[in-house]
């Protein structure tokens, strides 16, 4: 068939395109010769207009409305250069029952229009569309209806409104083409339409990069979307959309959104650096996302809201400003396998009637908590890892179940393991929580818990803590090596604890308070220099329990040479019934127990010289003008002590002091070696620490402040008291907080006490010389500050080195070569943390290493010690 020629001039061609396309048979192909038209064409039956010397050569520019409309299926341009007068209009408009494909040309100054049937027939086939479907059947014979594009290496830009907009039941197909420099949206997609891109570029659009509302369907594999004005995606209505291999980069919003009863499919894709979330889905939307990566979002990576659902599996959050997960309303949430790694706030954060579920998730180096839930918010966790928080688990929900934490792992937070707040329900089974620096299971005034199995391990604070009037059932449970009480029970707790063991603690491994009806059934305590202590009215009652290797013990005890049982009401032997324990004091002078025992039981420990202590803390990374302050004041004191000793006067000495300086600069291990020194120079007890923030001091309604504050004093008693982010007692245009009463609360305790506990005030510089000056009792009696500066490059860089002392780790000399390269690129914002930051450095370089030795045949001792270049 021969070719329709268009040319400006020569002999046998057309000197228009129209003319040649009304010359041309059906099927017929027109040539265009190199130029610039200026016309509108209409392609009425099947024909290909085709550029002669190939891309680039012929520009087509519109005269009145689109440059190309099509009404005929079967119909190609190919290597054209089209622009229209007006980027708001139709550039090229596909209309019902037509079919074209766009092959190599590019697309300025207006849109791409197709437009669906007026009835709608092709809906039905429509939704049997895949990501694979080619729709060359469609484009050669449209029968059911609806315009059908194809584009092949094509470049659509510089459109107002929309760049490309499928109504109806339109189809198209985008395949290795771009959109651009859309003022608006880069496509639309509404009615029953349908999208399938390939390898599609979507970037520079003001609006959304993609819309999909009615029914409509965007099914995109192996694409990007880059700087998207609002949303990469907007999913409404009941529209549905399935990426795979995609790239969305810089949304000026969110990543995804959907809402109204939107779908959402996600697999193997990338989000990165919106400016909103990741993902954000309402009403009632459904996301189903797998093996995808989230990461630097300036909101959640993941929020739910309304009556929204979401399945995640095998999915990384990484470095949320926000919390990595948010659940509320009354939306759902499922995580399978994911992980979360840093964040601004909460691992995963639930709220309002929402549920969270996870099974096999970790969270690691998130600053607040791992895991949250608030209101009516409910959790169910199972086989979850939660690392290097602040909080391990805080469950302050008001809903009717109780929240679940089954086979869960919460290792070394900085304070609590898991936190259950006042007139919540938990329910943990199998739970593991070890190093924390505070209690690791804390349940507050009101709350429920019941524990099955399990073990709390290393605690700096107590193991589990029983604040007011709460109630708990443990059957199980490991108490072990705790700073302080195995078990603390509060005042008015109700409970049982059947077959628990408690070791190694630092206090009496059980202490209970005043009022507290608590039983305990078949448990031992091993290895404390104490087992029981009680306040007056506590009324526990002990049941076949004994005490092994303790040296005070009020227990029977399984190692009493004597033989004689011990007297008094706690019962003949270990095994023959209930024992109520009436005065801890009084049963443990008891003949034949507690002192025959403490004689028979190991050494006291050597108490530790202030030269010791002096050379743990010039041990320490850096903070050399903390050393020299420290140093100083010990001295002051040392001289203190020699007057008193003379029989002089002391002079007038504060201790309190405050510590200001920013997140992660050894605040606490100075505070918690203070306290030590303290003791060494016998100015204090026991120099332990008690570290609380405002949560721990301010009640949440009239008359619970002063109480609270007065129960953390008592603890501190004969040590230091720890207040950390102190300012947030007098937040800034507050003028009738609690925070004022938990002061002058403490302004008086202070008084009372002055000799018995050390009070350490901790936050940020500026915010510590407000709080200081918000009350006359504070100014008077902090009047010595320690100011602690961030850490160096080379100080995070030996702190890194000391963690891998610590477990036995070496650095290269390269690695730390490059170490030291990379910490200098660390901004030194808001967001930097000092020594965390290189605590989270060195897991970070271990997980490497581990998947780096992982694929090692035979590895050597050496290679499973050495960091290296690659792991970092």
């Amino acid at each position: 068939m021969t070719a329709q020629r268009v040319a400006p001039k020569g002999w046998g061609a057309h000197r228009s395109i129209a003319a040649a396309v009304a010359a041309a048979p059906a099927g017929g192909t027109v040539l265009v010769a190199p130029g610039t038209y200026t016309e509108s064409l209409l392609l009425a039956r099947r024909v290909v207009i085709e550029a002669e010397a190939g891309a680039g050569s012929v520009r087509l520019r519109t005269a009145e409305g689109p440059a190309v409309t099509v009404s005929a299926p079967g119909c190609a341009l190919r290597d054209l250069a089209l622009s229209g007068d007006d980027p708001a209009r139709a550039l090229v408009r596909v209309e019902d029952a037509a079919g074209l494909t766009v092959t190599g040309c590019e697309l300025a100054g207006g849109a791409v229009e197709v437009l669906g049937s007026p009835s709608g027939t092709s809906a039905v086939p429509n939704s049997a569309l895949t990501s694979g479907s080619s729709l060359s059947a469609e484009l050669a014979d449209p029968v059911d209806g609806g315009g059908v594009l194809l584009m092949l290496r094509s470049v659509l830009s510089r459109a107002r409104g929309a760049g490309l907009h499928l109504t109806g039941d339109a189809r198209a197909r985008l395949v290795d083409s771009v959109v651009d420099e859309v003022d608006g949206i880069g496509a639309v997609l509404s009615g029953q339409s349908v999208l399938i891109a390939e390898r599609l570029l979507v970037r520079g659009t003001s609006g959304s990069a993609v819309r999909v509302k009615g029914a409509s369907r965007l099914l995109a594999r192996g694409c990007r979307i880059v700087g998207a004005g609002r949303h990469g995606a907007l999913v409404e209505e009941s529209g549905e959309l399935e990426l795979a291999d995609v790239r969305v980069e810089g949304a000026g919003r969110t990543g995804i959104r959907a809402t109204h009863s939107a779908r959402v499919t996600l697999t193997d894709s990338r989000f990165t650096d919106p400016r909103e979330h990741g993902l954000h889905a309402d009403e009632a939307a459904r996301l189903t996302v797998r093996d995808c990566q989230v990461t630097s979002p300036a909101g959640s990576g993941l929020a739910l809201s309304g009556a929204a659902s979401a399945r995640l599996t095998g999915t990384l959050f990484g470095d949320c400003a926000g919390s990595a997960v948010t659940v509320s309303g009354q939306s759902a949430s499922f995580l399978d396998d994911c992980r979360i790694r840093g964040g601004g706030v909460h691992g995963v954060e639930v709220s309002g009637k929402g549920t969270a579920e996870l099974r096999d998730v970790s969270v690691t180096g998130v600053r607040l908590c791992g895991l949250h839930t608030a209101e009516e918010g409910r959790l169910v966790a199972s086989g979850t890892l939660v690392r290097g928080t602040q909080t391990g688990v805080v469950l302050r929900s008001l809903a009717d179940e109780p929240s679940v934490l089954d086979g869960c792992t919460l290792d070394a937070p900085e304070r609590s393991g898991v936190e259950i707040g006042a007139g919540s329900a938990a329910v943990l089974g199998g739970l593991r929580v070890t190093g924390a620096g505070g209690a690791g299971v804390a349940v507050d005034a009101g709350g429920r818990m019941m524990m099955t199995g399990g073990t709390v391990a290393g605690s700096a604070g107590s193991g589990i803590v029983l604040e007011r009037e709460s109630e708990a059932e443990l059957r199980g449970v490991r108490v072990e090596d705790c700073g302080k009480n195995g078990v603390l029970v509060g005042e008015a707790v109700s409970g049982v604890f059947d077959h628990c063991d408690l070791t190694g603690s630092a206090y009496p491994a059980i202490h209970v308070g005043k009022g507290a009806e608590v039983a305990f059934r078949g448990c031992r305590v091993f290895d404390s220099a104490q087992d029981v202590g009680l306040a007056d009215g506590a009324k526990p009652v002990f049941e076949d329990c004994a005490a092994v290797r303790v040296r005070t013990a009020v227990l029977p005890t399984l190692v009493d040479r004597s033989g004689a049982p011990p007297a008094g009401p706690v019962g003949a032997a270990a095994g023959t019934g209930p024992q109520t324990v009436p005065d801890a004091a009084a049963a443990a002078g008891a003949p034949g127990s507690a002192t025959e025992l403490w004689q028979q039981g190991e050494p006291e420990p050597e108490p530790e010289t202030l030269e010791d202590l002096l050379a743990e803390l010039d041990e320490l990374v850096g903070l050399d003008g903390v050393k020299r302050d420290v140093n100083g004041m010990v001295k002051l004191m040392q001289t203190v002590r020699l007057r008193e000793q003379a029989g002089l006067p002391a002079p007038p000495l504060s201790r309190h002091l405050v510590f200001a300086g920013n997140p992660g600069t050894g605040k606490t291990t100075v505070a918690r070696l203070y306290g030590r020194l303290l003791r060494g120079l016998g100015l204090l007890s026991r120099g332990h620490l008690v570290e609380v923030d405002r949560s721990s001091l301010v009640g949440e309604y009239v008359g619970h402040t002063g109480p609270k504050t007065t129960e953390a004093f008592h603890r501190a008693r004969g040590g230091v008291l720890f207040i950390d982010e102190a300012y947030a007692l007098v937040p800034e245009g507050a003028g009738n907080d609690f925070g004022t009463e938990a002061i002058a609360t403490l302004v008086k305790l202070m008084e009372d006490h002055r000799d018995e506990v050390v009070v350490i005030v901790a936050g940020y510089p500026g915010d510590m010389d407000r709080f200081v000056a918000s009350n006359p009792g504070l100014s008077s009696r902090f009047t010595r500050s320690l100011l602690f500066a961030d850490y160096n490059s080379a100080e995070l860089v030996s702190i890194v080195e000391h963690h891998a002392q610590r477990h036995r780790y070496v650095l290269t000399d390269g690695a730390r070569e490059a170490l030291t390269a990379h910490v200098d690129t660390i901004p030194r914002g808001t967001r930097f943390g000092n020594g965390r930051t290189a605590r989270q450095l060195f897991q970070a370089m271990t997980e490497r290493q581990a998947m780096r030795v992982a694929e090692l045949t035979d590895p050597a001792p050496e290679q499973l010690m050495q960091l290296d270049v690659e792991d970092l």
